[in-house]
C-alpha cells in the first residue's frame, strides 16, 4: 500500500473532531469495563490480551518507520515519549506494576493527549500515518484510563517522583541525542514545525523550562486527588508494589 498521504490534514477538521470524539467514547468505555472487572478472575485476562493488543499494533508501525522508503532518521527512531509510552503500557497492562501505571497515566494524560489535540500530522484519513498515529495515541491514553481509573491502580507521591526522574532521564538523554545526530525528538531542541501549545511558551530554551514546570506541577495535581484518603481507601488496587522496574 502507498503510504504517501492522499489529502492533508486540517487541524480541527471533520477527521480530527472525529477522532476524538472515537477517543472520549474509547476512554468512558474501558473505565467502565475496569471498573466491572476490576479484582475477578477476568482482570488479568482482559489486562493482558490489552497488552498484547497495543504490542501488535505497535511493532508494526514501528518496523514500517524502518524500511527503506519510510526511514526517516528525524522522525523514524522510538525516541518520542509516545513511542516509548506504548511499551511502559503493555508492561503495566501485563503486569499491574504500579509505577508502570504512573508513568503511563502522567504520560498518557498530560502529554500524548497534547498530541492528540495540536497533531504533528499531515496525512489525513484513510492514509496508514493517520491511522497509525491516532490508533497509537489512543491506546495509550485508554490504558491510563483503564488501569488508573478503571482498576484503580493508583500513583502516590512516590511512584510520581519516580515518574519525574525517569523523565528527566529520557529528556537528558534524548537532548544529547539531538545534539549529536541534529535531530529534535521530543521537541527538546526546537519547537515542532506545526503550531502546538509549546508556542505559547516563548523561544528555546525559554518554553523547554517553562513546559518542564508546568509538566511537574500538573502531574501533581494528577497525582494529589488519589493520594487522598477518601480515594485511596481499603478499596484501593495496589498489585505488585515493587516501584523498579524490571
Amino acid at each position: 500500500m502507498d503510504l504517501a498521504a492522499t489529502r492533508d490534514f486540517e487541524t480541527y477538521g471533520t477527521t480530527h473532531v472525529s477522532a476524538l470524539a472515537v477517543f472520549v467514547l474509547g476512554a468512558v468505555a474501558v473505565v467502565l469495563l475496569g471498573r466491572r472487572i476490576g479484582g475477578t478472575p477476568a482482570e488479568q485476562v482482559v489486562r493482558r490480551t490489552f497488552a498484547i493488543a497495543i504490542a501488535c499494533f505497535a511493532i508494526p508501525v514501528q518496523a514500517i518507520q524502518l524500511v527503506p522508503g519510510e526511514w526517516d532518521l528525524q522522525t523514524s527512531l522510538p525516541l518520542h515519549l509516545c513511542d516509548l509510552a506504548w511499551m511502559v503500557a503493555v508492561h503495566a497492562l501485563w503486569t499491574g506494576h504500579q509505577l508502570s501505571a504512573t508513568i503511563i497515566y502522567l504520560w498518557g494524560i498530560s502529554l500524548t493527549t497534547q498530541g492528540m489535540l495540536t497533531p504533528e500530522l499531515s496525512s489525513d484519513f484513510p492514509d496508514p500515518r493517520f491511522l497509525m498515529f491516532w490508533g497509537m495515541h489512543m491506546l495509550i491514553v485508554w490504558a491510563s484510563f483503564f488501569l488508573v481509573v478503571g482498576l484503580r491502580i493508583l500513583p502516590t507521591w512516590h511512584t510520581y517522583r519516580q515518574t519525574v526522574a525517569v523523565t528527566l532521564g529520557w529528556a537528558a538523554a534524548t537532548y544529547v541525542f539531538n545534539i549529536a545526530v541534529g535531530t529534535n525528538y521530543g521537541f527538546l531542541n526546537r519547537l515542532p514545525r506545526t503550531a502546538s501549545l509549546l508556542d505559547l511558551l516563548g523561544p528555546w530554551p525559554v518554553y523547554v523550562v517553562l513546559a518542564n514546570a508546568i509538566l511537574l506541577a500538573g502531574w501533581a495535581l494528577l497525582t494529589w486527588p488519589w493520594t487522598l484518603p477518601s480515594t485511596a481507601g481499603p478499596t484501593t488496587r495496589n498489585p505488585l508494589r515493587g516501584t523498579d522496574l524490571p
